[in-house]
């Protein structure tokens, strides 16, 4: 990874410096683009590289530590410049463990977490369901209790790690109360029986995803996480946190554009000269250039804010979503116009990041969900 100004910035001390240039030295065991058969055996591959490396730490915290969501966005962030399936791979080991680390009892950490924190079992969340998106309140997959156990019913889809995931974090409805107040937390392990993951679902860009129903699934009463109807609340704080880290990672995606394209734009020659050289070159350069150190001041503005208060920071949150997944949209897609015929060519880096980073404006929350959760904590605080 290059190294660029961002780390003298006043958000970091010394550890994520270290960390960066730990991250940004490890190498990914597998390189290049993934055909979508091999998924799951690359993302253990990775899992593994990085729980050797010590870096599923920052995303599955040991016992008594807090998470530091300033390494969380390093980590990615450096990590997704080097490969986006990688990224996937660490942000899902602790998108699918949160709710455990964060409410979950001693008994259900000690049997899942440091397998994860090791890379040596995949975790994955299961919370989108056909009808319920952004709209997590919706969700209609059930669970009734039955004696000491729990039965499930419904369907969930767009599940990153599945099938081959070892443990989902499942998300259904109780019933306590209506809407968001009557759904719960689960752990369901792989294998259970009536848990079924369908076909994959093929994205434009290979990543593991693939549908999950719910037949009679009974899953032991042991296996809730937190309380009973808190399951919205549970969710939401584990969005909280990686929410940020998303926009961390399309920082680093951005930033390997940025350096690819001045590389090339130094080479190119046009019109006698090299288009660096071009002054229309030099405006597209710049205009890319400040896209991508606002989209990183409000990503670690939010990192900081929420690793120095503690509280939920929605507004810092939303904003670093959305500034960092559409200021590398805008960059990649930059860096596309700027490399011509090959930047629509499969297989260049641009191409590829072009692929890769459009789905992070829907993923854990829509950039349209986020202005709306920007305005109402502007209207809440007005």
């Amino acid at each position: 990874m290059s190294s660029w100004s961002l780390w003298p910035w006043p958000f970091f001390e010394e550890r994520h410096r270290d960390l960066a240039a730990r991250v940004g030295a490890w190498s990914c065991p597998v390189d290049g683009e993934v055909h979508e058969a091999e998924l799951g055996e690359a993302c253990r591959a990775i899992a593994r590289s990085l729980g050797a490396g010590g870096f599923l730490d920052c995303v599955v915290p040991r016992e008594g530590e807090k998470v530091d969501v300033r390494a969380v966005c390093v980590a990615r962030e450096a990590i997704s410049y080097t490969s986006v399936l990688a990224d996937n791979v660490i942000a899902m080991q602790g998108i699918g463990t949160g709710a455990l680390w964060l409410h979950g009892t001693p008994e259900q950490k000690d049997a899942y977490l440091d397998p994860v924190r090791r890379g040596e079992r995949i975790a994955a969340f299961a919370l989108t369901e056909p009808g319920a998106g952004s709209d997590v309140a919706s969700i209609t997959t059930t669970a009734r209790r039955d004696g000491g156990d729990y039965v499930l019913d419904g369907g969930k889809t767009f599940i990153s790690n599945a099938p081959f995931a070892d443990h989902y974090i499942v998300v259904a409805r109780t019933g306590e109360a209506p809407g968001a107040r009557g759904l719960t937390a689960f752990i369901v392990d792989a294998g259970t029986p009536g848990m079924v993951a369908g076909d994959p679902i093929h994205l434009m860009a290979p990543h593991p995803l693939a549908p999950l129903t719910f037949e009679n699934c009974r899953v032991p009463a042991a296996n809730v996480i937190g309380e009973p109807g808190k399951g919205f609340g549970i969710a939401m704080a584990t969005f909280d946190i990686f929410r940020t880290s998303v926009g961390a990672a399309c920082v680093g995606m951005a930033r390997r554009a940025m350096h690819e394209t001045l590389a090339r734009m130094r080479e190119r020659r046009l019109f006698n000269a090299t288009m660096a050289e071009i002054p229309g070159v030099q405006t597209k350069l710049a205009d890319m250039s400040i896209d991508l150190d606002l989209a990183a001041l409000a990503v670690y503005r939010a990192a900081w804010v929420k690793d120095t208060t503690g509280g939920r920071c929605s507004r810092e949150v939303s904003i670093a979503k959305f500034a960092g997944t559409e200021a590398a949209g805008r960059i990649i897609d930059a860096a596309v116009q700027l490399w011509g015929g090959l930047g629509v060519t499969r297989g260049s880096v641009v191409e590829q990041l072009y692929r890769e980073v459009r789905p992070a404006r829907l993923y854990e929350g829509a950039s349209e969900v986020q202005k709306l959760v920007i305005a109402r904590n502007l209207i809440a605080g007005a």
